[in-house]
C-alpha cells in the first residue's frame, strides 16, 4: 500500500492492490459551478498522473454539490471532460461542504 501527500488528518492518494482512491478534491471559491468543477476534475487528472493512471481508467466518482440548481451546469463540464472517454459509475447528491463559497466537491476511484 502506498499513501501520498499525506497529513495528520488524510492522504490525498492511496494506492491499494492496483487501486487508486483519491480524497475528495474541490476548486476556487471564488468561482463559479462550471469553474469549480473544471479545477475539481484537473485536480483528479494531475493525481492520477501522478500514479501512472488517468481518467479513462476511473472506476467511480462521488459528486456533492451544494445545491441541485447547480446540477446541469456542473454535468455540462463533467460531460465534455469525459467526452471520447468512458465515463465511471457515478453517485451525485445534494451536500453542506465544507466552507459555504464551495460549490462541488468530487472523490473519485482508479484503477492504477
Amino acid at each position: 500500500m502506498q499513501k501520498l501527500h499525506s497529513n495528520q488528518r488524510m492522504s490525498k492518494i492511496v494506492v491499494h492492490n492496483q487501486t487508486v482512491y483519491l480524497c475528495g478534491q474541490v476548486g476556487n471559491a471564488e468561482d463559479d459551478i462550471k469553474a469549480q468543477t473544471l479545477t475539481c476534475l484537473e485536480k483528479i487528472e494531475s493525481l492520477l498522473q501522478e500514479v501512472g493512471s488517468d481518467k479513462s481508467k476511473l472506476l467511480m466518482a462521488t459528486v456533492w454539490v451544494k445545491s441541485m440548481s447547480d446540477f446541469a451546469a456542473m454535468n455540462e463540464v463533467w460531460d465534455k471532460w469525459f467526452e471520447g472517454v468512458q465515463p465511471p459509475a457515478r453517485a451525485c447528491g445534494e451536500s453542506a461542504l465544507a466552507r459555504p463559497e464551495l460549490l462541488v466537491e468530487i472523490t473519485a476511484i482508479a484503477a492504477e
